[in-house]
Parts: structure tokens; C-alpha cells; sequence
């Protein structure tokens, strides 16, 4: 497996792709709209997690407790020792050693991917994740906050504890923005396993072409199907993964930084990422987008192009 350097794009049309604690638009101190890594992370992790024959490990899941003996129930959040006990089984100090658990975190197919910070019963364990994301910074020229009151069902029953009249109230707001085009950078270094092949043996075959496969399966459709009341409307638009050759040399920046979004066009221009491609260090480009609703100024370096609705190959 060769290291890969890509872009993800995420489209937003009335939706709220990653919200701050105010419940706005995640932006920067000089009001650019973006959207973090852990925004783009959960969505690909859910996904795995719906799926049956995956493990996924830093996800939230849930316990009742009772913290007094007539009080009723509550239900709150697995500690992180407590969900790898649900995954796997709970880990003695006196017993368990740090190479069991490094070999179950990589069963973990979030572990594998996006690395881990494992600190629980004695055990102190740091894994950089081969894939890693920067943050989705919105290339769209004309974006609106919109602020949307929403009328509750019932009244207000502080209201008529209060003595008052109760009467229909406001249960909130819901924020989202008119229209928002997110490109994420991302880089895929396989050789951040290495050092554990010597300490798990032969059964740890690294980050492989099998693990490539299965991210890349994830990170074009999860947005699309994580649709939640705030992020309906969030898609996948736009996938760029570049390969490099067999002991490549080649060491890519971001390349979302790269990217130009046409606004007025809607089209997705590529001419900056021709600039830094050195053809004889890529092995394989493959782009993803929907020729329906996006336009696209393509590489003049070899690549293969994909519909990332039907995941079927240009002619």
C-alpha cells in the first residue's frame, strides 16, 4: 500500500453541515465557514457502526445508572474502558497486556484508520492514525446564515406554574446555511504502522490495500447517508485521491488549498492541482463528482472519473 493524498467535498443547501456550540456555522475568528475533521469522522464512523461485521471503538453508547437506590435510573455515556469491554472484554491490570490491546484496537476499523489515544486501567497507548484529515474550509462565495423559529406543539408549562396564561411558545431555532461547498484535505501514509508489525508479528499486516478500499467506500457516500433533521441536505460532492508510486519520494501539501470553486458556475476547477502533480511519482488519480449537479475543470494528467452517485467510470 503507497501513500494517497486526496480532497473530499461536502455540498450544503439548507443544512447545518457542522455546528458551533451557538448552534451557527462552525467559523473562523474572521467569519470564514468551515467544518472540523471530527465533522467529517462521525458520519464515516456511524456508518461503520451500522454495519454489523464492523467494530468501531470511539463511538458514544449508553449504560443506565442508578446513583442512589431509590432514584430512578439515568442514562448517560460508556466510560472509554467500558465500551472496549463491550467490543472485546474488560481489561485486568494485573493480566491483560499492552500488545493485547494494541492488536484489539487495530480490529477497531476506526482505530485503523483515523489512529487512537487509549488511556484506561494502566494502559497508556498513543497510535497516529494513517488516514488524517485537515479541516473543510466553504469555497462558496455567496454564503447566507439562515434562522429558522420553530413553534413548539405545546404550552408552556413554566408559564401556568408561574400563575400566568400558558400559551403556545417558540421550542427553538434551527440554523443552517442557504448554500455551502466544504473540500477537506486528506493524507493516507501506510508506513505509520510499520513500528507495530515488530511488535505484533505476522498477523499485523499494517494499513492495507483492503483498508484503503474500504475508507475510500465510506468517505464518498457516509454524508449522504447521515441524514439527520440539521444535516439533511449535506452530500458528497466531490472525491480526489491520488496514489503515489511503489517508494515514492513525493510528499503532497493540502490539497483542498489547491481547489477553485467556480460559484457562479457551481464548477469544481482542478488547474491548480495539475501545477503540483509530478506525473512519474502518481500511479493512479481517480475523481469522483456528480456530473448532474456540478461542473468540473479536469486535470490534464491522466485520471479516471467517477459518478459518486452511481460509482460508475466516465467513457
Amino acid at each position: 500500500m503507497n501513500r494517497v493524498y486526496g480532497v473530499l467535498g461536502i455540498s450544503s443547501k439548507m443544512s447545518n453541515w457542522n455546528a458551533d456550540f451557538t448552534g451557527r456555522p462552525k467559523s473562523t475568528s474572521n467569519g470564514d465557514i468551515f467544518g472540523s475533521d471530527k465533522a467529517f469522522k462521525y458520519p464515516i464512523k456511524k456508518m461503520w457502526d451500522n454495519e454489523t461485521d464492523k467494530k468501531v471503538l470511539f463511538i458514544k453508547s449508553w449504560k443506565e445508572i442508578q446513583s442512589k437506590k431509590d432514584a430512578p435510573k439515568s442514562v448517560v455515556p460508556k466510560q472509554l474502558g467500558e465500551r472496549y469491554a463491550e467490543l472485546f472484554e474488560e481489561i485486568d491490570k494485573k493480566i491483560t497486556s499492552t500488545k493485547e490491546v494494541i492488536a484489539n484496537l487495530f480490529k477497531c476499523v476506526d482505530v485503523k484508520n483515523f489512529g487512537a489515544t487509549f488511556a484506561v486501567e494502566g494502559q497508556n497507548i498513543s497510535i497516529t492514525g494513517a488516514v488524517q484529515f485537515g479541516q473543510g474550509f466553504n469555497k462558496y462565495d455567496d454564503t447566507n446564515v439562515e434562522v429558522q423559529d420553530i413553534l413548539s406543539p405545546f404550552t408552556d408549562s413554566k408559564a401556568e406554574e408561574k400563575g400566568k396564561e400558558a400559551k403556545q411558545a417558540t421550542l427553538g431555532t434551527k440554523i443552517t446555511v442557504d448554500e455551502a461547498h466544504y473540500f477537506y484535505g486528506f493524507s493516507i501514509n501506510p508506513k505509520n504502522y510499520d513500528e507495530y508489525k515488530d511488535i505484533l508479528g505476522d498477523d499485523f499486516q499494517g494499513y492495507t490495500t483492503q483498508d484503503y478500499a474500504e475508507f475510500k467506500r465510506v468517505a464518498l457516500v457516509s454524508a449522504t447517508s447521515f441524514a439527520t433533521n440539521s444535516k439533511f441536505g449535506s452530500n458528497n460532492e466531490f472525491g480526489l485521491f491520488v496514489e503515489t508510486i511503489d517508494g515514492s519520494k513525493l510528499y503532497l501539501p493540502d490539497l483542498s488549498e489547491y481547489i477553485i470553486y467556480n460559484s457562479r458556475e457551481r464548477e469544481i476547477d482542478l488547474t491548480n492541482i495539475d501545477l503540483i502533480l509530478q506525473k512519474h511519482e502518481i500511479k493512479s488519480i481517480e475523481i469522483y463528482y456528480n456530473p448532474i449537479t456540478t461542473k468540473l475543470k479536469k486535470l490534464k494528467n491522466d485520471a479516471k472519473y467517477f459518478n459518486i452517485i452511481t460509482m460508475e467510470e466516465e467513457n
